[in-house]
């Protein structure tokens, strides 16, 4: 098996000078643990110049797009890393599947409106990667064997300069504004709570956006977004018409020598300046039996998900109501996983779970059928994944939730929550905002 060109460079403890390098040219891609504020990521990865890029073509199937997925892995070659290195990429596939790459997946309605231009999915092929080991403090440039040796030596040269580019402005030019207001939000989880009392679903996450036009750069922005709430998913991906800037806390899907795990948030609270007030949110959490009934709920689906491309019998709930806590919410998180069935890949795994439970609600296809009914927009990236998938099989994937896109001088964001019987509208508008409010008045404030 023909094995990755390693080049160690100096450790950094975070991803943000490297790639300041990297962030304007085709293609450019950070998966960003968040370090070193952020302490559950292990790894930051980026590259950028893929060498082919792959987006569904009108009316293509999404497991046809799968297929030409895995060909293009097979173009590039398998490659392995030396026994002794521990690293999570050694070439192939990085991006994003959209929330609405689902459509491709399943048959849903057509109703709400597209008014974004992003493709429903974009995945690079790349051939090298920058990745830090935030456990062993090594940072290395992973070069696929199919890379050409004279560009190996450029990005070396290139990474070694550790130049120091110029920063750009960024600004709003107008505040964040709701796509819907207070009084429709309220009908639309009325309307949500009617299909559950008529027995059509169980919980439903609904979704409200918000808009600002904007000049300047959007890697600007993620600087000031990553220094407010450094969370263990985040990342930048370059796109023709702007930037996708994501700073989630989700694990969708993660494949590492056959085993799987995701890890689905379901329960939130906000967080207080009062440490005893704080606290007090955590508990409260915790003990709330709405909150553990919602995240059960979307554990017994993503149970149900996963044992369509899992051994028979693997499929484990390791860890169930778990608190976990960002700078601006707790959370309720737990954990499914389980073994790929033999002759499955991360391909099949996800075309058998996209989009994540945690973000449609249950059952899934008719959730996201009521998603499309009662939400004014498509979502685009949002409820979707940053994902890579590399040329041994190795994947790891993201909820893109606390996530923006920039397109055409205008900034998108979404907050949402799961709808069930006993939700309260104001509870949920009140919950939808705290998600996002870090976000939107650190942008506000610039």
């Amino acid at each position: 098996m023909p094995l990755c060109h390693l080049h160690p460079l100096p450790y950094h403890a975070e991803p943000t000078a490297r790639f300041a390098l990297l962030h304007g040219e085709p293609g450019a891609v950070l998966l960003d643990s968040g370090r070193p504020v952020a302490e559950r990521g292990r790894y930051d990865l980026m590259a950028a110049w893929p060498l082919a890029v792959l987006k569904p073509a009108a009316g293509e199937d999404g497991r046809a797009f799968f297929a030409r997925a895995r060909a293009a892995l097979v173009k590039l070659g398998q490659a392995e890393l030396p026994d002794e290195v521990e690293l999570p990429f050694a070439g192939g596939l990085l991006g994003y599947l959209g929330y609405d790459f689902g459509r491709r997946l399943e048959r849903l309605p057509e109703g709400a409106r597209a008014d974004l231009q992003l493709p429903d999915a974009r995945l690079g092929l790349y051939a090298w990667a920058l990745i830090s080991d935030h456990q062993a403090r090594t940072s290395q440039l992973v070069c696929h064997p199919a890379l050409d040796a004279g560009e190996r030596q450029r990005l070396i040269a290139l990474f070694e300069a550790e130049a120091t580019p110029e920063t750009s402005d960024f600004s709003l030019t107008a505040p964040f504004v709701a796509d819907i207001d207070r009084d429709t939000y309220c009908q639309r989880i009325e309307a949500i709570q009617a299909y559950i009392a008529a027995g059509d679903c169980y919980q439903v996450n609904f979704a409200q956006r918000f808009r600002a036009p904007f000049q300047g750069s959007p890697w600007t922005a993620y600087l000031a977004l990553r220094a407010a709430c450094p969370t263990p998913f985040s990342g930048y991906l370059a796109l023709d018409r702007g930037a996708l800037l994501s700073h989630s806390p989700e694990r969708f899907l993660r494949v590492s020598r056959g085993q799987v795990e995701t890890r689905p948030i379901k329960g939130t609270r906000p967080r207080r300046a009062d440490p005893s007030a704080d606290a007090a949110e955590a508990t409260a959490l915790l003990a709330s039996p709405k909150d553990r009934a919602e995240n059960l709920m979307i554990v017994d689906l993503l149970r149900n998900d996963l044992g369509r491309s899992c051994r028979i019998g693997s499929v484990r709930v390791p860890e169930l109501f778990a608190l976990e806590s960002y700078p601006n919410v707790h959370h309720l998180v737990s954990a499914v996983t389980g073994e790929l069935a033999a002759g499955l890949d991360a391909l099949d795994l996800l075309a058998g779970s996209f989009p994540g439970g945690s973000i449609t609600g249950a059952p899934k296809i008719r959730a996201m059928q009521i998603i499309d009914e009662l939400e004014e927009t498509r979502r685009g990236p949002y409820c979707g994944s940053l994902l890579y998938l590399d040329v041994r099989g190795e994947s790891d994937s993201s909820i893109l939730i606390r996530s923006l896109l920039a397109e055409d001088g205008v900034l998108s964001c979404w907050g949402g929550g799961g709808i069930v019987m006993d939700s309260h509208w104001t509870d949920e508008y009140a919950e939808s905002l705290a998600k996002v409010r870090v976000l939107l008045e650190t942008l506000e404030g610039l």
